[in-house]
């Protein structure tokens, strides 16, 4: 699999999660960019939400997020959750 295509099975998968942990519309979550804020800006993403949200993404990605890992700033956006479960992914 390219780079390229990798990225862009993250950037879906993550879209997925997102849609299918939060119950999140396929337009709405089709409209996220890399600037676009999620914890604290969505509603649906509260404290409780980010475990299932990250545990979700372990699951379909085949990644192992560690608890030391997960901070504020890779929840601050969608670019930001997507490069961090990218950087997760072996090539």
């Amino acid at each position: 699999m390219t780079k390229h295509h990798a990225a862009a099975k993250v950037d879906r998968t993550v879209r997925a999660v997102l849609k299918d942990v939060l119950a999140l519309s396929d337009a709405r979550v089709a409209a996220f960019d890399d600037e676009t804020p999620l914890f604290g800006a969505l509603p649906e993403l509260d404290s409780m939400a980010v475990a299932g949200v990250l545990t979700e993404i372990e699951d379909r990605l085949g990644i192992l997020i560690e608890d030391d890992e997960v901070d504020g700033e890779m929840l601050e956006t969608f670019g930001a959750l997507r490069r961090f479960a990218q950087s997760k992914v072996k090539d």
